[in-house]
Parts: structure tokens; C-alpha cells; sequence
């Protein structure tokens, strides 16, 4: 067990003219920003402490999700669905799990407990599957059998993904809105760019569907029909994480090109500019247009600049660390760290950034308020963050 001591650090004094640089960064033609961007203002906290305790280890976690028991299912990147308990981390292998596509970001996904779980034990699942034209994500639903050998019963694929050449950008991550009715899925532009301001493809966008996977009524673009009626929002690149907070608002975080990683506060409609606006550049160096004001598209309402790859996103909703409440979680990879946001209303500031020594691959809150993380990589640690 280890002891990290959290402390936000208080804002320094800073003459007038230094601190309106701070907090309004001279626009530019885009790309990266050498020194990284000032674009947060620390708040004060006093200092926060808290234990961290190694609880089992796996085989390339992707995800992980509670469910009612308190027991966790964690997704491992090759295929396998383990069933662990938190209390000793004992794992239970999962059988009935599809055949995945297991190739550069592809491979078994996310997985989340149905709105009635605790009355028909129904959960989501997402994949990689090959298919005419390539790869794609897909979800399925099924029943999460009982026993000493649990396996899922009656899998059925509900949603597919638009196929196509490569094996990156498939974000596929899931949520369940706050009245139960409707399923919000990631889907990645899977390095191709263009699809992701394509109204015919269901690529770069996150949707809305109704719980058995169909197009939810009223969605912006309903009268294009095809997928286009999935369509939420669209512009984005991967986003690999999404979340409700608890005034029902839906952000998502997304992975930037070089630099430009964002955190974004999604509304139906809204073109949030990939691949014509980012903060970042492009791998190659050349240069992308920086989001503006005027430009016609949703802005981010946090970015990053180096690059953290964001891969996760929380939402905290608990009370064992109960001023981070309503606050944003994030697990960086290339970061190698869990980084606070700090939510009030639509609005988003960053706030704190602890250096774990690892690539954060999930955050995740448990059922009594504590943090859980799982780092990447073939034996990645489950660790749980209680108040010390």
C-alpha cells in the first residue's frame, strides 16, 4: 500500500498583464505550442491524501464497470470478460465473449450493465469484428449468467460501426442517459479524417440510440435517413470517453492529433471541427487551423497541449473525496497520469494532474465513493484510491 498526499497548490500572485496572458492565450495558426498552453487557472483546495492499493492484475484492461453487487466486469483487450471481486481480487473468466478482432487499438472494448440489470442482468459489450470492407466496432447485448462459471447468455450485435481499412480510432465507448431511455456511443473517424464531417457515415460522431441499438426519435439529423438518424454530434476525431455529469450534462474526452487533446461538452447538433479545426497539428507538422470563436465550430471547453491521450473519462458522483464532486476524472496514457477537471455548470477548468508512473488506461468510481484505475499494458494493476 502506498500513501500519495494530493495538493493542489495555491495560485501564485501574478501582475495584471501576466496574468491575462495566462488566461487568454494569444490566438495562433495552429499547431503545436512549444512549452505547453496555458489554458487553466488553479484553484485553492487544502491538501488532500489518499491510499493506493494494488487489487489484482490482468492481461491489457481496457475497461472496467460495478455492477450492483458490487463485484467488477473488466474488459482485456485479447477477448477475455473477468468478473472481478474487489474485496480479495479474485477473478473469474467470463465465457460466451465473441470473437474479437485483436489488432493495434481494436480488440474487446466496453462494457456497461443495462438499465435493468438488477432485474434482468442485461449488460453492453463492444467489440471489433471483420467484416466486408474491413473493420468496425459493434455492440451487443446479453444476459450475464449466475454461478461459479458465469457466461453471457444470448448475445445478440445490436449497433455496427461503418467499416473500413486500419485498425485505430474506434473509440466504441458507452453511456446510458440519465432517464434510462437511451444508449450514447463513441465512434471514431478511425484515422481517416473526412468521415468525421460526413453526415452519411456513422464514423467521427457520437450517437444516440434507442436500448435495443436503433436510431433514438427526434436525433438532429433523423431526416437523412441510414445512419445519419444515429447522429448526435459529430467533428471528432476518437473519443474515448463519455459521461453524464449530475446535472445531466454529456461531455466526452477525445484524443487530439499532436497536441490538441480535448475535453468536450456535447450537444445535439453540434460540429465540434475535426478534422478542419484543433488545437494540435499534425503528426507530419503541418499545420491545422486553431479552434476560434467565429469559425462555426464547438470549441472545447478544456484542451491539452503537449499531448496526455486521454482514455478514459469519470464523472465523480460520491462522497468519500466529496469536494471533487461533479467533477471530471481523466486516465492519461502517454500523461501516464490521473488528471481533475474541475466541472461547474457547462463550464471546465483543469485542475489538478498526479503523475502515477504508468499509462492510466480506465478511471472508474466504485460503489462506496473510492477511485479505481487500470493501467495499460500486458499486466496492467487494478488500483484502488481510497481517502487516507
Amino acid at each position: 500500500m502506498e500513501l500519495i498526499k494530493l495538493v493542489r497548490p495555491r495560485p501564485l500572485l501574478l501582475a495584471p498583464l501576466l496574468l491575462a496572458a495566462l488566461m487568454f492565450p494569444a490566438c495562433s495558426s495552429g499547431g503545436a505550442r512549444g512549452g505547453g498552453s496555458p489554458t487553466f487557472i488553479t484553484t485553492e483546495s487544502t491538501a488532500i491524501s489518499f491510499e493506493t492499493s494494488p487489487v489484482a492484475e490482468l492481461e491489457d484492461p481496457w475497461v472496467m464497470t460495478f455492477l450492483p453487487d458490487g463485484k467488477a466486469l473488466v474488459t482485456e483487450k485479447g477477448g477475455n470478460l473477468q468478473l472481478v471481486d474487489p474485496a480479495d481480487g479474485a477473478k473469474t473468466k467470463v465465457g460466451g465473449t465473441p470473437t474479437v478482432v485483436d489488432s493495434g487499438q481494436g480488440g474487446l472494448g466496453d462494457v456497461i450493465p443495462g438499465p435493468t440489470f438488477a432485474r434482468d442482468r442485461g449488460i453492453y459489450l463492444s467489440w471489433i469484428e471483420e467484416g466486408e470492407g474491413g473493420t468496425g466496432a459493434v455492440i451487443g447485448r446479453a444476459v450475464l449468467g449466475q454461478g461459479p462459471k458465469p457466461k453471457l447468455e444470448g448475445l445478440k450485435i445490436i449497433w455496427r460501426q461503418d467499416k473500413t481499412k486500419g485498425d485505430g480510432h474506434f473509440s466504441h465507448r458507452m453511456t446510458i442517459s440519465p432517464d434510462q431511455k437511451y444508449l450514447f456511443v463513441t465512434s471514431g473517424e478511425r484515422q481517416k479524417e473526412s468521415p468525421a464531417q460526413d453526415l452519411d457515415t456513422n464514423l467521427g460522431k457520437v450517437l444516440r440510440l434507442n436500448l435495443d441499438g436503433t436510431p433514438a426519435a427526434n436525433n438532429p439529423f433523423a431526416d437523412r435517413g441510414g445512419v445519419s438518424a444515429e447522429i448526435w454530434s459529430y467533428g471528432q476525431r476518437n473519443p474515448l470517453g463519455i459521461a453524464f455529469d449530475p446535472d445531466g450534462n454529456l461531455w466526452s474526452s477525445e484524443m487530439g492529433p499532436k497536441g490538441g487533446d480535448e475535453l468536450n461538452l456535447i450537444e445535439a447538433g453540434k460540429n465540434y471541427g475535426w478534422p478542419k479545426a484543433s488545437n494540435g497539428s499534425n503528426y507530419s507538422g503541418s499545420d491545422i487551423p486553431d479552434h476560434t470563436s467565429d469559425d462555426g465550430f464547438e470549441a472545447p471547453k478544456v484542451w491539452w497541449n503537449p499531448s496526455i491521450s486521454p482514455g478514459s473519462l469519470m464523472i465523480y458522483s460520491g462522497d468519500a473525496f466529496g469536494p471533487w464532486k461533479g467533477d471530471a476524472f481523466v486516465g492519461a496514457l502517454s500523461g501516464e497520469a490521473l488528471i481533475r477537471v474541475d466541472i461547474n455548470g457547462t463550464e471546465a477548468i483543469r485542475a489538478d494532474q498526479w503523475e502515477m508512473g504508468e499509462r492510466i488506461r480506465e478511471v472508474e468510481q466504485g460503489p462506496d465513493g473510492s477511485i479505481w484505475l487500470l493501467e495499460d499494458g500486458p499486466s496492467g494493476r487494478l488500483l484502488k484510491l481510497t481517502p487516507a
